[in-house]
C-alpha cells in the first residue's frame, strides 16, 4: 500500500461531500472540447470527473485512494454517468503520451509529473490546473511550502503550451483574494 492511500482513504470515509469540480474547471467549461477523452488526475471524490462527463466527454478519473474511487463509481451511476475510474499512483504510472484532449488537476502538486502530464494532451488538448499557493490568504491546503506554488511557477510548468488564462492569488469568479494559482493553457 502506497504510504498516501491510508490518509486519503481516511479522508474521504469521513466525508459526505461528494466531488465538486475545480473553479478553473467550471469557469471555462466552455473550453473544452465537444468531444474526446478527458482525464481527472489525482481526482478525489471526482467533482472534474464528474462534469467531465456531463459535458459529453469520455472521463477517466484515476486517485491513488480506492474510497475516493468507490465514491465516485457509486456517485457516477446514481447520476447516469459512465466514468472509467482506477486506483493508481500516478507517480509510478503518469500518463500515456498523447491520450487525452482535456486534463484536469486540481490541489495536487507533485512537480516531476509535469512533462509527462503535457505529453500527455493530444494535439489541440487542454489543461485546466489549479491548486495552492505559498502566498497565505487562508489557513485551507497544505502547510508544507513543497506542495504549494512558488510566484508564477506555474507558468514555468506550462512553458510550450498556449496560456489561455492565469490567475494567482486572484480568481475572478470568487472576486475575492485566495492563496492558489490556476491556469488554462493548450496544447500546440
Amino acid at each position: 500500500m502506497h504510504p498516501d492511500q491510508a490518509r486519503w482513504d481516511e479522508r474521504y470515509r469521513n466525508t459526505k461531500n461528494i466531488g465538486k469540480p475545480a473553479g478553473v474547471l467550471e469557469h471555462y467549461q466552455h473550453l473544452l472540447p465537444k468531444q474526446g477523452a478527458a482525464l481527472d488526475l489525482a481526482c478525489g471524490l471526482g467533482g472534474n470527473a464528474l462534469l467531465l462527463a456531463q459535458h459529453g466527454l469520455d472521463a477517466y478519473a484515476w486517485d491513488i485512494s480506492p474510497v475516493g474511487i468507490q465514491t465516485l463509481a457509486e456517485q457516477a451511476l446514481h447520476s447516469s454517468l459512465f466514468i472509467q475510474t482506477e486506483v493508481r499512483d500516478i507517480s509510478s504510472e503518469p500518463p500515456e503520451p498523447e491520450s487525452f484532449d482535456a486534463t484536469v488537476v486540481s490541489y495536487f502538486l507533485e512537480r516531476d509529473l509535469f512533462p509527462a502530464l503535457i505529453n500527455s494532451l493530444r494535439p489541440n488538448g487542454m489543461l485546466f490546473y489549479q491548486t495552492f499557493t505559498q502566498k497565505h490568504y487562508s489557513d485551507s491546503g497544505p502547510g508544507s511550502p513543497d506542495y504549494r506554488l512558488q510566484s508564477n511557477e506555474l507558468l514555468k510548468h506550462v512553458k510550450g503550451l498556449q496560456v489561455i488564462a492565469y490567475h494567482e492569488n486572484y480568481l475572478p469568479w470568487l472576486n475575492a483574494p485566495v492563496d492558489e494559482a490556476c491556469v488554462v493553457a493548450k496544447n500546440k
